[in-house]
């Protein structure tokens, strides 16, 4: 805690709920899931293949989500182009999700590759240009996220033998520049285009009321199974990490919060319980110890001004903290404290400052520990506290 000769201690950031879109409070019936850029990708890259080897269009496809499952894929368009070249087309279906790319028309052209072997992947017209650091990808390269590329590679090979004859997969989606406008693509950096996107495969209405009802309802069942550690998580990833790090704990203990954390505590203090655990990654963690509850990102954004601010207090120099201050993401922020050697401080009062937060919204109530996790969701690399008893 920092003092000022002024005003004593330091109170920390104001405290913040943002309320949802007006358009995401109501919904009349239940919420319908859709799939993600990178499983429709998957799916047109496949009966693309599928249709260069048999040498006709191929209308219904198969394909694997990351969790093993199978889904199925009518193709709105497929073509057999030339002997050596194919395309397919596999229009998004978003479900209930207030999501910019709903419709589009994900292609892939899917081309042989004479003398030579392997899948090679690449973006078309539509598919943003990575122009800056801090999202995980090369700059330079297509926005198609890394399970993405996997599920794409997969899609392939379960179509064709890419290690004897090669093949070159070119995703594009025609009004993907127009599209790209409605999201924060260009601020990113990621230029001409949206991104290829996906964890799960899966796009869940994440972003409505109903969600956060499913986010009460979770940690109203973990109370009433008498449990009394409220572990919140930002996502499938960090859920893994976090049963990673809490073996002993049940899974009802478990529960994704999304964007809704401030939803999560006030349900927990209504059951009497006094002990949550947040595991998170970089971005979201920044947006709570800035003081916001509800993360979502129409009503918040990642303060890398917070990040420099961290980076000075544990012995940072200036030039590293103004990097940090302007950095692109909180994953280029948190890149640049890697290269620094500072990823375990910095993350270490990162995650102090969350508690912090955390504690106050609960008005002193509950007791916060906060563990920080990479970009697999596995690996704690910052805590607090540093050393937890849980």
């Amino acid at each position: 805690m920092t003092e000022t000769p002024d005003t004593g201690p330091d109170p920390g950031p104001d405290l913040r709920e943002p309320d949802l879109p007006r358009t995401m409070k109501v919904r009349q019936k239940a919420l319908r899931t859709g799939w993600t850029t990178g499983t429709c990708a998957s799916a047109a890259a496949k009966a693309a293949t599928e249709a260069l080897v048999s040498g006709r269009p191929v209308e219904v496809v198969e394909v694997a989500l990351p969790s093993g499952r199978r889904i199925t894929f009518a193709t709105e368009r497929c073509e057999v182009l030339s002997a050596d070249r194919a395309e397919a087309v596999v229009v998004k279906d978003a479900g209930d999700d207030p999501d910019a790319t709903h419709g589009a028309h994900i292609t892939a052209t899917v081309t042989r590759r004479p003398q030579s072997s392997g899948l090679e992947l690449d973006g078309g017209i539509g598919v943003g240009v990575v122009t800056k650091p801090g999202l995980g990808l090369e700059p330079g390269g297509p926005a198609i996220n890394p399970v993405p590329r996997e599920m794409i590679t997969q899609a392939v090979r379960e179509a064709a033998d890419v290690d004897r004859a090669g093949l070159s997969v070119v995703i594009s989606v025609p009004e993907g520049e127009k599209m790209a406008r409605k999201t924060t693509n260009a601020k990113l950096g990621i230029l001409g285009g949206i991104s290829i996107l996906g964890t799960t495969g899966i796009v869940r209405p994440f972003s409505t009321a109903s969600w956060r009802a499913s986010v009460e309802q979770a940690v109203s069942v973990m109370a009433a199974q008498g449990e009394d550690t409220l572990v919140l998580c930002t996502g499938g990833r960090t859920e893994k990490g976090a049963m990673l790090r809490y073996p002993h704990l049940p899974d009802v203990c478990f529960v994704e919060v999304g964007d809704f954390t401030g939803a999560a505590l006030r349900r927990a203090l209504d059951h009497g319980l006094t002990r949550v655990v947040f595991v998170g990654m970089a971005g979201k963690l920044t947006k709570i110890a800035s003081g916001v509850l509800m993360t979502h990102y129409t009503r918040s954004k990642v303060s890398t001004e917070l990040l420099g601010d961290v980076t000075r207090q544990v012995g940072g120099g200036e030039e590293l903290a103004a990097q940090v201050d302007t950095a692109n993401t909180g994953r280029h922020a948190y890149e640049l404290w890697e290269k620094a050697d500072l990823l375990k401080p910095g993350g270490d009062e990162l995650c102090h400052r969350v508690a912090d937060v955390l504690t106050r919204f609960t008005e002193g109530v509950m007791a916060a520990e906060v563990a920080m996790v990479d970009f697999t969701g596995k690996n704690v690399v910052a805590a607090y506290p540093r050393e937890s008893t849980a």
